[in-house]
């Protein structure tokens, strides 16, 4: 989807996060979500949303369980809320972008909700290919960047996704230059 030089001359993208309660894409119980406009984050975006099934696989992942998303609004309910955050961005980026590629498409079919028409970058891929950096899990590449991180909190994990591509495209302005 990007080359260098065009993710150099992006404005704004928002960085997302989804955590699931199981195996099922359209299980989202959280996601988070990072507004970048100029390499500034603007804005941050946490919620809790209450999935399809009460089934949790993942607690031990995330520490999230369905008492601590029952009372929580369902996708559908929140939609209105991650269209209005991402309208006008150039790009979504995510961490192993497939994955929450995969969420939100599922979770927008489910409720029969729009998709989001925005190319997706991995940061993942933007990793390897901007520093030549092997692993890319997330911890590793906020390793390697210095960044803060609470793995797994949706907010958090976003946020670090948001400043990788922020590095990256201030390293390809300096090796461009």
């Amino acid at each position: 989807m990007y080359s260098n030089k065009k993710l150099a001359a992006f404005k704004s993208f928002v960085a997302i996060d989804f955590e699931t309660a199981n195996r099922n894409k359209n299980s989202a119980c959280a996601v988070g979500l990072i507004r970048v406009e100029n390499n500034i984050i603007v804005k941050k975006k946490s919620i809790l949303i209450r999935p399809v099934s009460t089934f949790f696989e993942f607690t031990d992942i995330h520490g999230l369980t369905w008492n601590d998303v029952k009372s929580a609004p369902v996708f559908g309910d929140i939609w209105p809320q991650i269209r209005d955050f991402v309208d006008g961005a150039d790009f979504m980026a995510a961490h192993n972008a497939s994955f929450d590629k995969r969420v939100l498409k599922d979770c927008c079919q489910y409720y029969g909700t729009e998709d989001i028409d925005l190319p997706f970058i991995c940061t993942v891929k933007l990793s390897r290919d901007v520093w030549k950096l092997y692993p890319t899990k997330l911890p590793d590449v906020c390793t390697f960047l210095n960044l803060t991180l609470k793995h797994h909190d949706p907010l958090s994990d976003a946020e670090a996704c948001a400043n990788i591509v922020i590095s990256a495209i201030q390293d390809i302005a300096k090796a461009s230059n």
